[in-house]
């Protein structure tokens, strides 16, 4: 299965910021466990980071055209307020599962509120980075049930 995991702005610095929020492991770590989910399960995932709105909104539509067949994508703060991220995830039709890493839920009042998640088939909070790969097996059986 052809996988793209999507990372918005300050994803590249985990390990760095707010560790008592993220976690100590860094972004090395997370590209690392993808790629040993992917062999595990026979997928293909590639991984990509932008901290650029536009950026991420043209992975999105590229998606659409290279045959990937589910994305997992954690919008970062744009999760708050980015209708256009939320309207290129709208635009294609591929199964999508949005990550957060800490729970939105006990954070900041801003951060309970999700624009993206809507137009996402699920979405997983506060597992750390495993949440990351809970939204693969998510997306692997959403694809076998069809």
């Amino acid at each position: 299965m052809k996988l793209l995991v999507i990372n918005g702005p300050n994803l590249n610095f985990l390990g760095i910021r707010e560790k008592n929020v993220y976690g100590t492991q860094d972004y090395q770590y997370l590209l690392k466990l993808l790629q040993d989910k992917g062999e595990k399960t026979g997928s293909e995932i590639t991984v990509f980071q932008s901290n650029h709105e536009g950026a991420i909104i043209d992975r999105i539509q590229e998606a659409y055209f290279d045959g990937t067949e589910g994305i997992v994508i954690n919008p970062g703060a744009y999760t708050h307020y980015s209708y256009a991220i939320r309207d290129a995830l709208a635009s294609v039709s591929i199964p999508k599962v949005e990550v957060h890493i800490s729970d939105i839920t006990k954070r900041e009042e801003f951060r309970k509120t999700s624009v993206t998640a809507p137009v996402c088939h699920k979405q997983i909070y506060g597992q750390g980075l495993e949440g990351y790969l809970t939204a693969i097996d998510f997306l692997l059986h959403f694809n076998e049930e069809g």
